[in-house]
């Protein structure tokens, strides 16, 4: 089984970049879709790729 911690690791540094790009678009004074936009492309396209390079994986050895 995965550990909780490295999940919640993850998920954590995918919201922060989130609300990164939240910050960066308020900066530019972004029209509201790209709020909705923007966040969630991070958030889905981030936990697909960390589900496929093997972060949230089992290893082998556990």
């Amino acid at each position: 089984m995965v550990s909780k911690i490295r999940v919640l690791l993850g998920m954590l540094m995918l919201l922060a970049l989130a609300g990164g790009a939240i910050a960066l678009l308020v900066a530019v004074k972004a029209d509201a879709a790209w709020f909705t936009i923007v966040p969630l492309g991070i958030l889905f396209i981030g936990a697909s790729v960390a589900q496929s390079l093997g972060w949230f994986g089992k290893k082998a050895g556990d």
